[in-house]
C-alpha cells in the first residue's frame, strides 16, 4: 500500500527551517505540543522548527529508557527517524565548522565578539517590535556601531601587541561573519533542497552512517537496536483505548452498530452444538478476506490489512502507556494463543479486550479507517459489534513546500506600486544565531536549558499526534462511510453461517441484521466515544 505522502510530509519537517512555535497549528483537540521558549537573555539561542523537531523526535524514539510509542499506522515511522537523523547529521557538520570558526575569530578574539553578540541581540530585540520605526532603529544601531568600530581602528588607543590584538577583535569577528555566513548558506541550501525533494515525490533517501556499526557496542549499534524496536513495535498487534481520544493511532470511534440476540436451538429439545467466541471470529475473518472480491469489474477495495488486536484501556489524560510483556508476548507482538484466551474468557469485568480489525490506508498514507469486530456472549445473548474508526490526513502544515524568501517593497519612482526583491537564503540575524549555538550543540541539555525546545505530545506516536478528522474533506469522508455497509454485511453473514452450522436459530438474527442492515446506509459519523449521560 502506499504511504509515501504522509510519511514524507512527516519527515519534511525535519528540514524545515520556520520558527519552532509554527508546529503548535498542527495540534489536534487531542493531542498537543509545548514550546518552551528560550530565556529571555538568551533568545539568541533558539532552536528553529526542523532543528527542535529532528532533536525531539530522535530523543523520543532513540533516546536510552524511552517510554513506549503508539503505532503510525499510514507511515513508516523508521523513514521519518531517519530522516530526522539525517537533517541532525547535516547540521551537526555545519555546527562543527561553524564552532571552529568561533572559537578561532571569536574566543580567541573575546572582548571584540562579545561586543559584536550584543550589538546583534540588541539589533535583533528592537527589530522584533511591531513598531515600524524599530526597523530603521536597529539598522542605525549597527551602522553606528560599525562607524565607532572604524574609528576605534583608526585612533588606537593602545601600542604594541595590545593594538594589533585591538584590531584583530575587531576585524576577525566581522570576518568570521562572512566565513560562518557562506557556510550556513551551504547548508540550508541542502536542507531546503531536501525538504522540496521530500514534498514534490522525489523520494530522496536519508542517509544515516550513524545506524551502520563499526564494531560491538559502539553507538551505532544502539541507533541500530531503537530502529529495530521501534520497527517491533510499529508490528505490535497490541493498541490502547484512551477514553474519548479513542484508540491511539487508529483515530475516534464515529460509529458503532450492535446485532445481539438469545441462542436458541433450531431444533426444539435439543441443544445447539457448542462453539466459541474464537470460533465466530475465525468465520468472520474468512469473510473479511473476500472483500477485496467483487462481481462488478471496478475499482471496489484494494487488499485490506486483517489483524486480531489486543485492546488495554488506559486513563483519558494518561501520559504513559505500558507494553505486554511475558511468555505470551514475542517483541511486542501477543501470541495467537493468548489472544484465543482473551477472545473466549475476557468478555467482562476488567482486562484487556480482543477486537478483530480490517484496515484500509488509503489516499498516499493521509487517511486510514479501521473497523472493528469483537464477539460477546454473556448467558444467553450473543452479541457481534462493529466499529468504525477514521485516521484523517496530516495537518496541511506539513504539507508546505519551501517558499522563496522575498519582500515588498515601493518602487523608487512609481511609489504607489510595489515589487518584489528576493531577500538572501540566511540573513545576518541567522548567522549570528547559528554560530552563537554551535559551540553548545555538543551538549544539548545546556542548550536546551538556555535556548528552549519542543516537547511532543504524550503518548506520542508519529501518526496521530498531528492527523486531521477526515470529515472536512468530502472524499476521504465518502471512503470512510462507504465501507461501513460492506464490513457490516460480511460480519454479519460470516456470524450467521457459523450460527446455523452450530444448529442455532437465526430467525431473530437474521431480522435483527436486516434492520442493521437498512440503519447502516444511513449513517453519519458521530462521537460515539463522548457518552451523553
Amino acid at each position: 500500500m502506499g504511504q509515501t505522502a504522509a510519511t514524507n510530509a512527516l519527515a519534511s519537517a525535519a528540514y524545515r527551517d520556520d520558527e519552532v512555535a509554527k508546529i503548535l497549528q498542527a495540534d489536534n483537540e487531542w493531542h498537543r505540543s509545548t514550546v518552551k521558549p528560550p530565556r529571555p537573555w538568551a533568545r539568541i539561542l533558539r532552536p528553529k522548527l526542523g532543528e527542535a523537531f529532528s532533536r525531539a523526535v530522535i530523543d523520543r524514539t532513540l533516546g536510552a529508557g524511552r517510554k513506549p510509542l503508539i503505532q503510525s499506522f499510514g507511515v513508516e515511522p523508521q523513514v521519518v527517524v531517519e530522516h530526522c537523523l539525517a537533517a541532525h547529521r547535516i547540521r551537526r557538520d555545519r555546527d562543527n565548522w561553524l564552532a571552529a570558526v568561533t572559537v578561532l575569530c571569536g574566543v580567541l578574539f573575546l572582548p571584540g565578539f562579545l561586543v559584536w553578540l550584543v550589538v546583534f541581540t540588541l539589533r535583533t530585540t528592537v527589530g522584533r517590535r511591531e513598531d515600524k520605526r524599530a526597523g530603521a532603529v536597529a539598522t542605525v544601531l549597527l551602522a553606528g556601531v560599525g562607524a565607532l568600530a572604524v574609528l576605534f581602528l583608526v585612533k588606537m588607543p593602545f601600542h604594541g601587541f595590545w593594538a594589533w590584538y585591538g584590531r584583530a577583535a575587531v576585524v576577525l569577528p566581522v570576518v568570521g561573519w562572512f566565513w560562518a555566513k557562506q557556510i550556513c548558506e551551504r547548508s540550508a541550501r541542502d536542507l531546503r533542497e531536501r525538504w522540496e525533494s521530500l514534498l514534490s515525490g522525489g523520494g530522496l533517501g536519508a542517509k544515516v552512517p550513524e545506524a551502520v556499526p563499526g564494531s560491538p557496542g559502539d553507538a551505532a549499534e544502539q541507533v541500530r537496536k531503537e530502529l529495530a524496536r521501534l520497527g517491533a513495535e510499529q508490528r505490535s498487534n497490541s493498541v490502547f483505548y484512551a477514553g474519548p481520544k479513542g484508540i491511539l493511532g487508529m483515530g475516534t470511534r464515529w460509529g458503532s452498530w450492535q446485532l445481539a440476540e438469545d441462542l436458541v436451538s433450531a431444533e426444539p429439545g435439543k441443544d445447539f452444538h457448542p462453539f466459541r467466541s474464537w470460533d465466530v471470529i475465525t468465520a468472520i475473518q474468512g469473510g473479511l478476506g473476500m472483500l477485496e472480491r467483487t462481481p462488478v469489474n471496478t475499482g471496489g477495495f484494494p487488499k485490506p490489512s486483517i489483524t486480531h488486536w489486543i485492546v488495554t484501556p488506559i486513563g483519558e489524560n494518561a501520559d504513559a502507556v505500558s507494553r505486554p510483556s511475558g511468555t505470551d508476548v514475542d517483541a511486542y507482538t501477543v501470541r495467537t494463543h493468548a489472544i484465543q484466551d482473551i477472545c473466549n474468557k475476557q468478555q467482562f469485568g476488567s482486562g484487556d479486550r480482543h477486537y478483530l480489525g480490517v484496515q484500509w490506508t488509503l489516499w498516499d498514507g493521509h487517511l486510514v479507517i479501521t473497523m472493528l469486530i469483537t464477539v460477546t456472549v454473556l448467558h444467553d445473548t450473543l452479541r457481534i459489534e462493529v466499529t468504525g474508526h477514521a485516521l484523517g490526513p496530516v495537518n496541511p502544515l506539513f504539507n508546505e513546500k519551501p517558499a522563496a524568501r522575498e519582500k515588498e517593497v515601493q518602487k523608487a519612482l512609481r511609489f504607489w506600486e510595489t515589487r518584489k526583491v528576493k531577500l538572501p537564503l540566511v540573513d545576518a540575524d541567522e548567522v549570528v544565531r547559528l554560530a552563537a549555538r554551535a559551540p553548545l550543540t555538543w551538549y544539548p541539555p545546556v542548550l536546551n536549558w538556555l535556548g528552549g525546545g519542543l516537547t511532543l505530545p504524550e503518548p506520542f506516536g508519529l501518526r496521530h499526534a498531528w492527523a486531521d478528522q477526515p470529515w472536512r474533506h468530502r472524499f476521504m469522508a465518502d471512503d470512510a462511510l462507504r465501507a461501513a455497509t460492506p464490513v457490516l454485511r460480511v460480519v454479519h453473514a460470516a456470524a450467521l453461517r457459523t450460527l446455523r452450522e452450530n444448529g442455532v436459530d437465526v430467525e431473530k438474527f437474521g431480522s435483527r441484521s436486516a434492520v442493521l442492515s437498512g440503519t447502516v446506509q444511513d449513517v453519519a459519523p458521530k462521537k460515539a466515544d463522548v457518552y451523553d449521560a
